[in-house]
């Protein structure tokens, strides 16, 4: 669940568990990380506790933000990434990079991701994550006629994008030639209501929610998660 302080998008402090999900997909070596977009700096914990020799940097609009992340990161910048990016900024070059569940909060999501993988190395990988806005939760609520605005989740006050599996990655992707797709999948889950919680064990759930998200990624899959890298 994200918690959020604050309501303007210059002072907001995203804080979660970090994005397992979309970490499992690193292959490495992962040496040098740039989380832009990273909240409270939670997928900085996790890269830290995977890859302990790792050098992770993040970039943030948030000031506040900035405040909580940097006890947890190598370094933190300021700044407005659909913006060109600060001179100084622009010589430095990581083998991974990760926008997790940020991208859909800017205006033109697409020529700010490809000024960012100019500083990925050959051979790097990108992860992205999106929520996915077509999952069956939010289609409930799209037939009950709701389309309101919330505080956090997929209609997120400050989200200006919405994504679906099929067409994430070409529209995110469409300015970086250089990229070449190796994964991508939604992770989610099937309605099982009380069976879920009273009488299926966990691991069947968990079979459940796994061939359901492959086979209809867009019905059941809460966030489209891709793997990219640059050859």
């Amino acid at each position: 669940m994200i918690t959020t302080t604050s309501i303007a998008r210059d002072e907001r402090v995203y804080a979660n568990a970090g994005n397992p999900a979309l970490l499992d997909l690193l292959e490495g070596p992962v040496r040098n990380v740039l989380d832009v977009g990273c909240g409270a700096g939670d997928n900085a914990v996790l890269l830290k506790d995977r890859y302990p020799a790792a050098s992770v940097s993040g970039v943030t609009v948030s000031a506040a933000e900035a405040a909580v992340a940097r006890p947890r990161l190598d370094a933190c910048w300021v700044f407005d990434i659909e913006s060109e990016l600060p001179e100084d900024f622009k010589e430095s070059e990581f083998d991974t990079l990760v926008f997790s569940h940020v991208l859909e909060h800017l205006k033109n999501p697409a020529p700010a991701l490809a000024r960012f993988v100019k500083l990925l190395q050959p051979g790097g990988e990108c992860l992205i994550a999106v929520p996915n806005v077509l999952q069956w939760r939010q289609r409930f609520q799209f037939l009950r006629g709701r389309f309101e605005y919330e505080s956090s989740g997929v209609m997120d006050d400050t989200h200006l994008r919405f994504f679906t599996y099929y067409t994430a990655a070409p529209y995110l992707l469409a300015e970086c030639p250089e990229l070449t797709v190796t994964h991508q999948s939604a992770p989610g889950s099937v309605p099982l209501w009380w069976l879920r919680r009273y009488l299926l064990p966990n691991s069947w759930c968990e079979a459940v929610d796994r061939f359901g998200s492959q086979h209809w990624p867009n019905l059941f899959g809460g966030q489209v998660i891709i793997r990219a890298i640059k050859p």
